[in-house]
C-alpha cells in the first residue's frame, strides 16, 4: 500500500513515523507546500519523498490530508479526478462538519473523515513524534457514505496503528469536540492573557508550579490553526464557553457570598468527573 500524506506537521509527520512500521505499506511520500518543512521531514526520514500534489494523487493508494480545515475543503475540490477510482482519502480535520458538507459528491464515496483524538502543543515537523497515535481515540464519521473498501483500509490502517475507533455523525462530533478540545483550548489562551496583563506578571510567572503550567500549556498552540478551528466550529465552541460560564459564575458566587459549603459542593461535584474516567 502506498501512503502520500499532505501537511508534514505535526499530526501528519507522527502519521508518517506510525505508519512506517506497519507491513503492508510499502512507501511513504508527502506533500506541504512549506519549503522548510519540506527540508525538515526528509532530514528526519518522515518520508521517502516529497512530490507534488498532483503526483501524490496519481501514485498514492491512500492519501492522508493534515493540513487545517480550509485546506481539506480546497484539497478535497482538486480531487475530483479521482472520481470511480479505488483510492482512500482521509482527512485528520478536527472539526468535521464543514469538511463533510463540503466533500464533492463524485468523491464521497472515496472519502474517510476522520479526527484523531491526539496531539500537543508543538506544531511542524520537528514536533514529529513516535507513538503520538498509540491508544488513542480516533473518531470516523458518516461512514455510512464512504465506499465499503475505503471503509475497510481505514478501519484496518488505524487499528495497526493501535488507535480506538469510534464511529459518529460529522455534527454529534463537532459538538463533543468543541467541550473536550476546543473549549480547552479557549479557556488556556485567556488564562495566559490574564496572567500577561498583570503589571507584574515575571514576579507572579517565577511562582508558576504544576498546576498554571498545566493549564497554561495549551496557550503555545498554534494560532493560526486554532483560528481555523474556532472559525469553523463557532456555535459550537460559543455554546460550551456558556456552559463554562454558567459554571464559573457558581464558584464564583460562593466564593463572592462567602459561601463555603455551597463552594465545597461545588468541587465534589467536580470531582465524580475521574469516576468516569477510571
Amino acid at each position: 500500500m502506498r501512503i502520500g500524506i499532505v501537511g508534514l506537521g505535526l499530526m501528519g509527520g507522527s502519521m508518517a513515523l506510525a505508519l512506517k512500521h506497519i507491513s503492508f505499506v510499502t512507501s511513504i511520500v508527502g506533500s506541504d507546500h512549506n519549503e522548510e518543512h519540506q527540508r525538515i521531514a526528509l532530514g528526519r526520514g518522515l518520508v521517502q519523498a516529497i512530490v507534488p500534489f498532483s503526483k501524490l494523487k496519481e501514485e498514492c493508494d491512500v492519501i492522508f490530508l493534515a493540513v487545517p480545515v480550509n485546506g481539506v475543503i480546497a484539497l478535497l475540490n482538486e480531487c475530483t479526478d479521482l472520481e470511480g477510482s479505488d483510492k482512500t482519502l482521509i482527512d485528520l480535520g478536527s472539526t468535521k462538519a464543514p469538511i463533510v458538507d463540503a466533500v464533492p459528491p463524485c468523491i464521497r464515496e472515496n472519502f474517510i473523515p476522520a479526527h484523531p483524538m491526539t496531539g500537543t502543543e508543538q506544531f511542524g515537523p520537528n514536533a514529529a513524534l513516535e507513538g503520538l497515535y498509540a491508544d488513542k481515540v480516533v473518531v470516523l464519521c458518516d461512514l455510512e457514505h464512504s465506499g465499503a473498501a475505503q471503509r475497510d483500509i481505514a478501519l484496518r490502517i488505524f487499528r495497526s496503528i493501535g488507535m480506538q475507533v469510534h464511529t459518529m455523525g460529522a455534527a454529534q462530533h463537532d459538538r463533543h469536540a468543541a467541550f473536550i478540545s476546543h473549549m480547552p483550548h479557549v479557556i488556556s489562551y485567556a488564562l495566559a492573557n490574564t496572567v500577561l496583563a498583570q503589571e507584574e506578571k515575571e514576579n507572579i510567572l517565577a511562582l508558576a508550579a504544576g498546576g498554571f503550567r498545566s493549564m497554561s500549556r495549551l496557550a503555545k498552540s498554534s494560532p493560526a490553526m486554532w483560528e481555523d478551528i474556532f472559525r469553523q466550529n463557532r456555535d459550537n465552541v460559543l455554546e460550551a464557553l456558556e456552559f463554562f460560564e454558567t459554571e464559573l459564575q457558581a464558584l464564583k458566587t460562593a466564593l463572592k457570598n462567602e459561601d463555603y459549603t455551597e463552594l465545597r459542593k461545588e468541587m465534589k461535584g467536580a470531582n465524580k468527573l475521574y469516576q468516569i474516567f477510571t
